[in-house]
C-alpha cells in the first residue's frame, strides 16, 4: 500500500539502504512459490524494521506473523550478540521455507520458531521482551496486546503493523467489516493507553511506534 505518489515513493526507497542479497532472494522465492506473497514486508519496510531493531538492541524480540521469514531476519539485524527472537506463525507449510533463511542468515540459531495460534502461545513464552513486532492477524491485535503488554518491558516497545488498513480507517465501517473495526479500536487503544508513548507513522500501509513507560 502506497499513499504518496510512485515517483516520490521510488525516490524514497532508492535514497534508503539497499536491500541485502539474502532478502532479495528470498523475496523472488516467496514471489514464485507462495501465495499472497503481497504479505512481505519488501525491501523499503524492511529497512525501517531493521533501524528501529538496531537503535533498540533488544535482547528479546517477539514477532507475531512470520509469514516466509523476510520481518524475522530484519528484526534479527539488530539484536543483541546473545539476544533470542521468537516468531509464531500458525502456517504449517512455511515453517521448512523459514528455517531454511533463518539458516542461510547469520542469527539461524537465535531464532526461535513457534507453529500454532499466537493466543494459545503467548502465554506459555516465559520470558520478557524489549521488541514485539504485531502482523498476524489483524481481528486479534487487541487480544494479543492485552497478551504481551505485561511480557513487555519497561522501556521496551510494541510495532504494530497495517494500522492504516489500505486507508479503510477514514472511510465509512461497513458493519460487517469486523477487522476494520478492530483495527480502528486498537489504534484508539495504542493512543489511549496511559501506559504507552506512540506514534502512528505514515508508512506503506501504516506502522505505529508505542513505547512502554519506564516510571510505571
Amino acid at each position: 500500500m502506497h499513499f504518496i505518489p510512485e515517483k516520490l515513493d521510488d525516490y524514497v526507497v532508492r535514497h534508503s539502504e539497499d536491500e541485502p542479497a539474502l532478502l532479495k532472494t528470498l523475496t523472488r522465492e516467496t514471489y514464485q512459490k507462495i501465495l499472497q506473497p503481497r504479505m512481505l514486508s519488501g525491501h523499503y519496510q524492511g529497512r525501517v524494521l531493521s533501524v528501529l531493531s538496531k537503535l533498540i538492541r533488544p535482547k528479546s524480540i517477539l514477532e507475531l506473523g512470520t509469514f516466509t521469514g523476510y520481518s524475522a531476519l530484519c528484526l534479527a539485524e539488530g539484536l543483541d550478540k546473545n539476544g533470542v527472537l521468537h516468531t509464531i506463525d500458525i502456517n504449517e507449510e512455511l515453517v521448512a521455507f523459514q528455517r531454511t533463511y533463518f539458516d542461510k542468515s547469520g542469527f539461524g540459531s537465535q531464532i526461535i520458531q513457534h507453529l500454532g495460534s499466537a493466543l494459545d502461545i503467548i502465554p506459555t513464552l516465559d520470558t520478557s521482551f524489549d521488541l514485539v513486532f504485531m502482523d498476524a492477524d489483524k481481528t486479534n491485535y487487541i487480544n494479543y496486546f492485552h497478551q504481551i503488554i505485561d511480557k513487555l518491558n519497561p522501556g521496551g516497545v510494541i510495532l504494530s503493523d497495517n494500522v492504516l488498513w489500505s486507508g479503510k480507517v477514514i472511510e465509512a465501517v461497513d458493519p460487517s467489516d469486523i477487522s476494520t473495526k478492530i483495527v480502528l479500536e486498537y489504534n484508539t487503544l495504542l493512543k489511549e493507553d496511559p501506559r504507552l508513548e506512540t506514534v502512528l507513522l505514515p508508512i506503506r500501509d501504516g506502522l505505529t511506534v508505542s513505547i512502554k513507560k519506564q516510571d510505571l
